[in-house]
Formats: structure tokens, C-alpha cells, sequence
């Protein structure tokens, strides 16, 4: 017998060791998924329109590797707005998506070692690209009503290299309020930590309290790095455009990274983000009106299942109920996909996650109230 020929590079191997996320299988058939991390919803069309008009303007070639310089700029004057500093040149990058974005940040900032603090529930690839990097992830469980436990924060933070988080959560949907990231922006500079900020979903908040962003808050300036996405606020999950923000010397690192692996993302599609930023405010508008609606017809619909207890969503297009049931997340999830209904378990986005379901209501209503009749109906038969 011939010798092994190959063996995944440790980097790979770390991740299949520690990895949480979850491979569902593909929803067919009569299944009702609320699984889906993504918008249901169309790209607008003026953003299609855009997209083809460039590819017949000739936008075909590579673009400049930090961006297409009219989007960069758009971008720094969004920036700027917010957190009303000036954006000078080098300290935006646009990247493949979020996702590319993340990856960018956390391998240009993490050494092996290095001991970097995650919230525990949230989104899963940030530990799989800490460990990737060969960083040490210490979980920070929530408070049982998915906000921070300020004191415990306290405690992990000494030492840490690094900080990520979402705001607002993704599995939880739950939004950090002003008090939890001023509390945030003083242990970071206490312990000389830099901060990742994932705020994907920012444009998807639903409190009256008035959402804070870590670009308004001078705590963060200096060591963070603002990471976005058009996937959610724009239905562009396909397109994969996204952008860092932050000082230039980060940046600079984390280009490095992204071009490297990457390149420059696609020329028409950032035209197509740029008509997005500046002129689709009213497509913003709408696709929140729906998904408010979607929201209040969820949490009814999960509030009338016995076995499950919700604390309310504040922001992303989550809900994240815990039940009551001593069967682990992994295993209802597949009990429930006998019922005809997908849902995510708990337990992949950390082990404080683990008693929950994720469900998503970027969803039609129809399905909506059919995958709740469902999920009714499948945990009353495992009382």
C-alpha cells in the first residue's frame, strides 16, 4: 500500500478539531426552512441596473486593491458621518463580503497564542478563523437574557489581544445598548485590547432605545476595526462586497491578507454598491417595514409554544428561544426536520448556545406560521 500522499495543513486540522458550525442538509421537497441567514428578498433593481450598466461602461478589469476609489469615498463619507472623524485615504478597505472582511481583520491581527474574547452565543466563524490563526478563543458567556455579563467581561479581558463581536447579535438578535459598549470601550483601553466590530445588521434594529455603533464612540478609535457588509441592509448576500474601516496601519495589515488571498473584488459589483449606498434608502426602508411585521408575527407565534421560552429580538432578523426539552440542540434540530421544519441549533454558534434553536424570520409570512404550526406541533410530540 502506497504512503499518504497528503495531509491538511494544521491550520485546517485546528478547525475541524474546535469547529461548531453546522453543514445542514439542502431544504427540498415539502420542508419549511427558517434556517436561512440571509434576506428573502430580491436585490433591488436599480442596483441590478447599475451592475449592468457598468459591465457596459467597461468596468471589467481588476479594480484598485483597496477599492474602487469613487465607492472607497463614498464609503469614508458614511464613516465620517457616523462617527464624525474625518476618513482619509487608506483606512477603508472593500472586500469579498463580510465573511472576507472578517477573515481579513482577525488573521492579520492574531499570532499564535494570542488570547482572543468572543462573546458565547454568537456567530461562529469569528472562533473558527481565531483558530485558523492559531489564537486561543476564551468564550464570554452571555447573561441569561443574551446581553453581556459586564463583570465577567471584566475578568477575561486582561490579556486579550483581541475582541469580536456582532451588534446586533447574530444567533441571538439581540442589540448591545449604550451602557453595554461604553462599558465595553473602557476595558479595551484598561487592557490595551483591540476590538473587532461585526455590525452587519445595523440597519435592522427595532427598539426605541437608539442604536450605538462603535464608530460613535471615541473609546474605540484607534484600535478597532469596523467591519460591514451590503448582504443584509441590500439583499446583496450573492454579490459579496463588504468593507473594513479603521486606522490605516490596520488596514494596511489586513489588505495585505485580503490581497493576498483574494484580490480586488469585482468592478461592476462595486459600482453596483456604490448606487446601493447612495441612492437605495427607500429600498432600506421598505425591506425593514416587512421584516418588523415578519418580527411581531414570529415572536406571537413562538410565544404560544409551551416548551419554548423567548427573551424578545431587538435587532437582525433572529430569534433565539431556548426550550425546556433535555435533548441536545444538535439532535431536536434533526428530530424537527422530520416535522418538515429547519431550524439552526444552539449549540453552533457556542456551548452557552446550547438549549436553543436560531430562527430566522427573513422568511414570507406563509412560512412563517408554517414552520411555527410545525415546530408546535413536533415539540409537543417529544414532551
Amino acid at each position: 500500500m502506497s504512503a499518504k500522499l497528503f495531509t491538511a495543513s494544521e491550520a485546517v486540522r485546528r478547525i475541524e478539531r474546535t469547529s461548531l458550525r453546522v453543514q445542514q442538509p439542502a431544504s427540498s421537497g415539502g420542508m419549511v426552512s427558517l434556517a436561512m441567514g440571509e434576506p428573502d428578498f430580491d436585490t433591488p433593481p436599480r442596483i441590478i441596473e447599475a451592475a449592468a450598466e457598468a459591465l457596459k461602461s467597461g468596468y471589467t478589469h481588476y479594480a484598485p486593491l483597496l477599492g474602487d476609489p469613487a465607492l472607497c469615498q463614498a464609503l469614508a463619507d458614511d464613516v465620517s458621518a457616523r462617527s464624525g472623524n474625518p476618513v482619509r485615504p487608506g483606512e477603508i478597505l472593500v472586500t469579498h463580503g463580510g465573511t472576507a472582511g472578517l477573515a481579513a481583520a482577525i488573521l492579520s491581527i492574531v499570532n499564535p497564542g494570542d488570547r482572543v474574547v468572543i462573546p458565547d452565543p454568537t456567530y461562529s466563524l469569528y472562533a473558527d478563523l481565531v483558530n485558523m490563526a492559531g489564537g486561543i478563543c476564551i468564550p464570554m458567556p452571555c447573561r441569561a437574557d443574551l446581553h453581556w455579563d459586564l463583570a465577567r467581561l471584566a475578568t477575561v479581558m486582561e490579556d486579550a489581544k483581541l475582541f469580536v463581536f456582532c451588534n446586533p447579535g447574530n444567533p441571538t438578535g439581540i442589540v448591545h445598548h449604550r451602557e453595554e459598549i461604553d462599558a465595553l470601550g473602557r476595558l479595551v483601553n484598561r487592557y490595551n485590547t483591540l476590538v473587532i466590530a461585526d455590525e452587519a445588521y445595523s440597519d435592522l434594529v427595532f427598539t426605541e432605545r437608539p442604536f450605538t455603533s462603535v464608530l460613535q464612540v471615541p473609546a474605540f478609535a484607534g484600535r478597532t476595526l469596523f467591519c460591514q457588509t451590503f448582504s443584509k441592509t441590500y439583499a446583496m448576500t450573492g454579490w459579496r462586497v463588504g468593507y473594513l474601516a479603521g486606522p490605516a496601519e490596520m488596514i494596511a495589515a489586513a489588505a495585505r491578507v485580503h490581497n493576498s488571498v483574494n484580490g480586488s473584488v469585482n468592478s461592476a459589483v462595486q459600482r453596483a454598491a456604490l448606487v446601493a449606498l447612495t441612492e437605495c434608502q427607500d429600498d432600506i426602508k421598505r425591506m425593514y417595514d416587512v421584516y418588523r411585521q415578519r418580527r411581531l408575527l414570529m415572536i406571537d407565534g413562538l410565544s404560544s409554544i409551551p416548551e419554548l421560552t423567548l427573551n424578545e429580538p431587538e435587532g437582525a432578523f433572529y430569534c433565539f428561544p431556548a426550550y425546556s426539552l433535555p435533548i441536545p440542540a444538535i439532535d431536536m434540530v434533526s428530530l424537527l426536520r422530520e416535522q418538515g421544519v429547519a431550524v439552526r441549533p444552539g449549540s453552533e454558534f457556542g456551548a452557552a448556545g446550547e438549549g436553543h434553536l436560531r430562527l430566522s424570520y427573513a422568511a414570507s409570512s406563509e412560512t412563517i406560521n408554517e414552520g411555527i404550526r410545525r415546530l408546535k406541533r413536533g415539540l409537543a410530540g417529544l414532551r
